[in-house]
């Protein structure tokens, strides 16, 4: 898995991260909300359609988490212009945190897949290591709305279309450094205690770009105010 730490468990202290916001003003530090428990969730760049669309839907979520004393964070692998032109006809009231270096997924452990070399000489360790072939041998419908699973690739290409999203020189440029990155959800406790944690695809790239629903996070919530 390379120099990749593991993702921080339940327990483990948050680590620091201070990241200029696409739809406010400043800079907003893990620092600054001390105090407050945080759901945040640590996403690709725009060109993932399933990342920009559980973007979006965080702010049902954070109508759910608000009144329990939980805000809620998007933390986007892209420059911090570039998502504040898209969000801007896209609005969403969940605070957006920019990351174009994926710095913040790293310090939080999410993994990101390297691809093996051929020839067969190393072995697989989903989800730090795959060979090409297991994911092009991958199949996915994460939500349901495809006739049957198909190839991530080819999944992303189907709703990118279905959007009108066309990758420019920036997204592709993201995509290109970082278009295996995994996707992180973490709940953080008001004293800077991480209490839930949900990582894309653990057991295997089938489950690529399935990610935890207002009821699971809710729920992740709920135990804050009741951990028995």
């Amino acid at each position: 898995m390379g120099d990749q730490r593991r993702p921080l468990q339940p327990g483990d202290p948050a680590p620091a991260f201070a990241l200029a916001a696409a739809n406010r003003e400043g800079i907003v530090s893990l620092d600054s909300l001390r105090g407050h428990a945080i759901l945040i969730g640590l996403y690709r760049g725009l060109h993932c359609p399933f990342c920009r669309r559980q973007v979006l839907q965080l702010a049902g979520v954070q109508d759910a988490l608000r009144p329990m004393g939980v805000e809620t964070l998007a933390v986007i692998n892209t420059p911090v212009d570039h998502a504040r032109l898209y969000f801007r006809y896209r609005p969403t009231p969940v605070t957006l945190l920019c990351d174009e270096d994926c710095l913040t997924h790293h310090a939080f452990g999410v993994p990101y897949l390297e691809f093996l070399p051929g020839g067969g000489g190393e072995r697989s360790e989903w989800p730090y290591r795959a060979s090409m072939a297991q994911f092009e041998a991958a199949r996915i419908n994460p939500t349901g709305e495809l006739p049957e699973a198909v190839q991530p690739m080819e999944a992303n290409a189907v709703f990118n279309a279905k959007d009108g999203f066309e990758l420019d020189d920036i997204d592709s440029a993201i995509f290109e450094s970082h278009g295996t990155q995994l996707v992180g959800h973490f709940l953080i406790d008001a004293a800077g205690i991480v209490r839930w944690v949900q990582i894309e695809a653990r057991d295997g790239p089938n489950s690529l770009c399935v990610f935890p629903d207002a009821e699971q996070m809710v729920a992740a919530a709920r135990n804050l105010e009741d951990p028995a």
